[in-house]
C-alpha cells in the first residue's frame, strides 16, 4: 500500500473515532464553586444548599457533621443560620482561594465572624442591618502534606492527623460564628496572589482549639483580599526539627517570586544542650534566608516574644541570647526584622503582672495561667504588633494591609473587654507542645 493511501486510511480512522477527549481537562479538579443557601430558588449558576447538605467526599461540599443549621426563606432567596457556630466545607486542590460571602437577614440585624481551617481569623464582626446584605471577600490558603519535589511533611502523630487534620486535608473549611450569622451566598475561586508563608513554633501556629491561640492565625484578618497567609508553623518546633520534618522544604516547593516568609523561632531552640546552640541557631536562620531568596521570596526574621516573666513590674529576659541572634542575623544578611521581643515587653508591662495574664491562656480568676502560650486576646494583640512591624519594616507587604486598623502602640494595648472575637466551639485542656 502506497504512503499516500496509508495516510488517507489513518485520517479516516481518526474521523470515525470522533474527537479525542483531553485527559487533563477531564481529570482536572474543580476550582470554582458558587453556592446559594436557604429554601429559596438558587440563582442561575449557583448550587442550592439546604441544612441537610452534609459534607461527603462524593458530594464534595456541605455542612460538617454536628451543624444545627436552619433555613430561612426571604423574598426570592433565603439564608442558612444557627444559634451556634457551624462549619461548611468544599473539596478543593491545594492552593489559594478567594472566598466571597453575602450575609444578612431581611428582618433582623446580623453579626458574623468567619474563621477558616484551624480558626484562622478571616472576617471580624461583620454587621448587616435588618433589610440589608453585606458582601465581603477574603483569601484562604489550602495545603496538603505532599511535596511536589518528592516526599511529604512529617506530621506529628496524632496531633496533626487528628485535632489538626483540617489544616492538611483536601477541603477548604469555613466557620461561621457570631450573633445570628446569616449566610446567603458563598463563592470560591482559585486565585494567583502573593502568599505570606509563616514558619515557627507553638506561639505562632494555628492552634486548633480554645482557649489557646497564636498570632499567626489572627494575621489573615489584617490583610486585604489580595494576599494569602499560609501558616506552616507547628507546636514544639525548632529550626532544626522544622527542617527535619520538611516544613521549610514544603514552603520552598510552593514559593514563587513575590511571596514572603515570616520566620519566628527561639522558645524551643534555647532548650538545646549543645554549647554552640546559639551560634548554630543564627547560622540556620541565615541559611533559611538565603534559601528563601533563591526561590524569589522575601524573608522576614521575627524575634520570639517574651514569656510572662515579670520581676516586679518589669519583664525579665527569659530567652537568653536568641533575640539578639535574630537581630544580628537579619543585619548580616540584609533582611527586615520584626522585633516582637522588644514590642511584647511594653505590651505586657502596660497591663501589669496581673492584668497581663489575660494575654495568656488562663483560668477564670487569673490564679492559674500558661506563661508561654497565649489566649485569643493575647494572640490578637501580638498580631497587631506584627502588623506594626510590617508597616515599619516591610513596606511592599504593608501595602496589602487593611485600612480599618489604625497604627498600634504596644504600650497602649486594647482593653481585654473590647476583644469581641467569639470563641470557636472546640475546647481543650491539653497544653500545646513546646515552652
Amino acid at each position: 500500500m502506497c504512503e499516500s493511501r496509508l495516510k488517507f486510511v489513518a485520517m479516516l480512522l481518526v474521523l470515525l473515532a470522533g474527537p479525542a477527549a483531553s485527559p487533563t481537562a477531564a481529570d482536572a479538579p474543580k476550582t470554582e464553586y458558587k453556592f446559594s443557601f436557604g429554601p429559596g430558588k438558587a440563582s442561575p449558576g449557583f448550587t442550592h444548599v439546604l441544612p441537610e447538605s452534609t459534607y461527603s467526599k462524593e458530594l464534595g461540599y456541605g455542612f460538617e457533621k454536628g451543624a444545627k443549621v436552619a433555613a430561612v426563606e426571604q423574598g426570592d432567596g433565603g439564608f442558612c443560620t444557627s444559634d451556634r457556630p457551624f462549619f461548611f466545607s468544599v473539596a478543593v486542590p491545594e492552593g489559594n482561594y478567594k472566598a466571597t460571602v453575602t450575609l444578612g437577614d431581611a428582618k433582623t440585624d446580623s453579626t458574623t465572624t468567619i474563621k477558616a481551617e484551624l480558626r484562622r481569623l478571616m472576617l471580624e464582626q461583620v454587621r448587616a442591618a435588618a433589610g440589608t446584605s453585606v458582601t465581603k471577600s477574603f483569601i484562604v490558603n489550602v495545603r496538603t502534606p505532599q511535596i511536589s519535589t518528592g516526599g511529604s511533611v512529617h506530621l506529628k502523630k496524632p496531633r496533626e492527623t487528628t485535632d489538626e487534620a483540617w489544616a492538611w486535608d483536601e477541603r477548604l473549611t469555613l466557620e461561621f460564628n457570631g450573633q445570628h450569622p446569616c449566610l446567603q451566598r458563598l463563592e470560591i475561586v482559585k486565585v494567583d496572589v502573593p502568599t505570606v508563608f509563616i514558619l515557627g513554633d507553638s506561639t505562632v501556629c494555628d492552634q486548633s482549639k480554645e482557649p489557646y491561640a497564636s498570632w499567626g492565625q489572627m494575621l489573615p484578618r489584617f490583610f486585604k483580599p489580595e494576599v494569602a497567609v499560609a501558616n506552616h508553623a507547628e507546636s514544639g518546633e525548632s529550626l532544626g526539627s522544622s527542617t527535619g520534618a520538611h516544613r521549610l522544604e514544603k514552603v520552598l516547593s510552593l514559593m514563587k517570586k513575590g511571596d514572603y516568609l515570616l520566620i519566628q523561632y527561639g522558645h524551643n531552640d534555647m532548650k538545646s544542650k549543645d554549647p554552640d546552640a546559639v551560634q548554630k541557631y543564627k547560622a540556620a536562620l541565615k541559611r533559611w534566608v538565603e534559601q528563601t531568596k533563591s526561590r524569589g521570596g522575601t524573608p522576614v526574621l521575627i524575634t520570639p516574644m517574651n514569656r510572662h516573666s515579670f520581676q516586679g513590674d518589669k519583664i525579665a529576659n527569659s530567652l537568653g541570647e536568641y533575640p539578639r541572634m535574630v537581630r544580628e542575623a537579619a543585619k548580616e544578611v540584609g533582611v527586615a526584622t520584626i522585633d516582637l521581643n522588644a514590642m511584647s515587653k511594653p505590651l505586657y508591662e502596660a497591663l501589669g503582672p496581673k492584668e497581663s495574664i489575660r494575654l495568656f491562656k488562663h483560668d477564670a480568676d487569673l490564679a492559674k495561667f500558661d506563661g508561654t502560650h497565649h489566649s485569643p486576646y493575647g494572640a490578637y494583640e501580638l498580631a497587631k504588633c506584627v502588623v506594626a512591624g510590617i508597616r515599619q519594616n516591610v513596606l511592599d507587604l504593608a501595602g496589602h494591609l487593611t485600612d480599618d486598623v489604625p497604627p498600634f502602640n504596644p504600650s497602649r494595648p486594647d482593653p481585654s473587654e473590647k476583644f469581641q472575637v467569639p470563641p470557636s466551639p472546640n475546647f481543650t485542656n491539653q497544653r500545646p507542645l513546646g515552652d
